[in-house]
């Protein structure tokens, strides 16, 4: 149900700054106020061989950092939307909205200062407004900055993550953690509360403007942005294994996906050749002509570059819909 526009007049009916970077007209209050959807700020973990809760099929959200592995499934994000947490030096809050599909990686610290994120209850575009508590500040999940407040204008630094299906992460990461159900709040972790949200392409709860047709709605695709280029992957490319080999702002980057696994990842080359995608090796998904073996976060772990790294560049996957909408020029590659 949309609750409505959200109004910021003069008749003391609200009391955020009355400037936006976003039509406030098309802020709409998705009904259940600032943290009615409460976030996670202190996540419980247990082993891949404690999991049980998670289907084969359902998507989890991956991070890895320091050689620590963590996975936080769709299942607890769809209720939730925000977790705070972190691994080692490394503070930061994974956003996920459930109406555009995005689960994006959030650096806490901004402007030298350590900050937590909530969800807001506003939506723009359909897509998840987090804010931070530490200014209260709102923020712009897809445009992937702050749209009012004390911080407004200040870009969020993205971090990585790897989105893909449970069986494949306990496959590439049987060493992870894994975000569990003890929360501290009541949720039925085995409902998932959009019907049939996921899969129906006409089902768009929110208004949105414009809405881009030239893919199917919910449509999942890897988005990338830069300043001068910014282009989608849709899964449906990967129907086999495949590597794909692009140039975005003069620099040469790998796609890397597989549809029957469940993920699109992409890196910044660093002059590997012939690169060929591997099957049925997880963690390994690719390989070069020179042996270097590379697997899905980007580490190569074979081969005459053994122990480098890879940039693994912070795109995010999500519903086609919801990426054009924010960006109108955005390009779609085709082979």
């Amino acid at each position: 149900m949309i609750a409505g526009a959200l109004s910021c007049g003069s008749d003391g009916t609200d009391s955020r700054p009355s400037e936006w970077l976003i039509p406030v007209e098309q802020v709409f209050d998705g009904g259940v106020g600032i943290d009615g959807i409460p976030a996670v700020d202190n996540p419980n973990f247990s082993t891949v061989g404690e999991t049980s809760f998670v289907p084969d099929d359902a998507l989890v959200v991956g991070v890895f950092h320091n050689g620590q592995a963590k996975a936080y499934p769709h299942q607890i994000l769809d209720w939730h939307e925000i977790v705070n947490d972190e691994i080692d030096d490394l503070k930061y809050g994974l956003t996920y909205c459930p109406l555009t599909g995005t689960a994006i990686n959030w650096n806490r610290v901004i402007d030298g200062n350590e900050t937590t994120f909530g969800v807001s209850g506003k939506l723009f575009n359909t897509n998840l407004m987090p804010f931070d508590r530490e200014t209260n500040s709102y923020w712009s999940q897809i445009r992937l900055d702050c749209v009012n407040g004390e911080h407004i204008g200040t870009e969020i630094e993205v971090l990585p993550v790897i989105e893909t299906t449970w069986a494949t992460w306990e496959q590439a990461y049987p060493d992870s953690e894994v975000q569990n159900t003890i929360t501290g709040f009541s949720r039925n972790y085995q409902d998932y509360p959009y019907g049939d949200y996921r899969t129906n392409d006409s089902n768009i709860i929110f208004p949105v403007d414009p809405l881009d047709d030239r893919l199917p709605a919910k449509e999942r695709v890897l988005t990338i942005l830069s300043n001068s280029t910014n282009i989608v992957y849709s899964i449906e490319l990967f129907d086999s294994s495949q590597v794909i080999i692009d140039t975005i702002a003069e620099s040469e980057i790998l796609v890397i996906g597989s549809k029957a696994d469940n993920y699109v990842v992409s890196f910044d080359n660093i002059g590997l050749e012939n690169v060929q995608a591997v099957a049925d090796a997880l963690p390994v998904i690719a390989e070069d002509g020179d042996g270097n073996r590379i697997t899905m976060h980007g580490e190569i772990v074979a081969g005459p570059l053994s122990g480098k790294q890879l940039n693994l560049i912070p795109g995010f996957m999500s519903y086609f819909f919801a990426v054009g909408a924010f960006y109108e020029d955005i390009e779609i590659y085709n082979e």
